[in-house]
Parts: C-alpha cells; sequence; structure tokens
C-alpha cells in the first residue's frame, strides 16, 4: 500500500495548477485529464459528472511519488474557506528552507498570508518555524520548517 494523491477542486483548475507549480515546484503529470460518463458518475455518486485537470508531481519524493491532483467539475457547489479548526480535511503542507520567502513567492504568486509566522522548540523534535496560508482559491497551505 502507498498513498497516491491529494485532490483540490478547483473553479480554474489552469490558474491553480500554475500557481502550485510556479509556488512549490510541483511538475505537470501528463496527460491532462478530461473525465465523463456513466463509469464516473457510478464512482462518484453524481449526476452527469463531467471533469478536467491535472495531476502535480509533488517535490521532494522522486519521479514516483504522490501527486497533488487539482480538477475542475463542469458543475461545482460552493462552500465557505475552511478554517484550521473545521473538522475534516485542513490543509496541505509544505516543508521548506526559508518560511518567510516562500510565504512571499506565495502572495506574489496570487496567495494570501493567513497566519502570522511562529517559531517554537518542540522538545525531542527540534525548532518548528510555521505559518498558514491560502493559495488563490482559500485553500489552506501550511509552510513550515524543521531545524
Amino acid at each position: 500500500m502507498r498513498f497516491a494523491h491529494t485532490n483540490i477542486i478547483s473553479a480554474n483548475w489552469r490558474e491553480l495548477a500554475n500557481f502550485y507549480m510556479n509556488t512549490f515546484d510541483c511538475k505537470l503529470v501528463p496527460p491532462v485529464r478530461r473525465q465523463s460518463g456513466e463509469w464516473l458518475d457510478q464512482g462518484t455518486g453524481l449526476k452527469n459528472a463531467q471533469l478536467e485537470g491535472v495531476h502535480l508531481l509533488l517535490p521532494g519524493h522522486g519521479n514516483y511519488g504522490p501527486t497533488l491532483e487539482i480538477y475542475q467539475y463542469r458543475s461545482i457547489d460552493e462552500r465557505e474557506a475552511v478554517r484550521p479548526n473545521t473538522r475534516g480535511f485542513g490543509h496541505i503542507a509544505f516543508e521548506v528552507d526559508h518560511v518567510e520567502h516562500v510565504l512571499q513567492t506565495l502572495i506574489q504568486n496570487g496567495g494570501q498570508a493567513f497566519g502570522q509566522i511562529t517559531e517554537k522548540e518542540v522538545p525531542g523534535v527540534g525548532r518548528i518555524t510555521f505559518v498558514y496560508a491560502r493559495d488563490p482559491e482559500g485553500n489552506l497551505i501550511e509552510l513550515q520548517s524543521w531545524k
């Protein structure tokens, strides 16, 4: 068994994929997926499901590591932005060398800061520097660095 991917449903998959490629050096894993049909309806539990999007190879795990799947359905249900304490999937985290630098890159690429850069000594583990931010569609991202 192995972890395969995490999925984000996007209002504009191309823009969001570019954000993750430009901010976190994710790599496109061809082909672009364009999926629909009875098989997709059965698997998703939706009627007339149609989606398009891509998989992005996440950094730091080689050429066969897990991916970030960014899909856009033809019909999307909206929801309010998730806060860090909302039940369910909360955020995606990236371990980076310099939290402040990556946060600035994230902001330049259309994301936004959510929390404040914070440092904390974790006994027996090390010193963490971290902050929460949001991608251009409001999904939470944690930036962290351990020393």
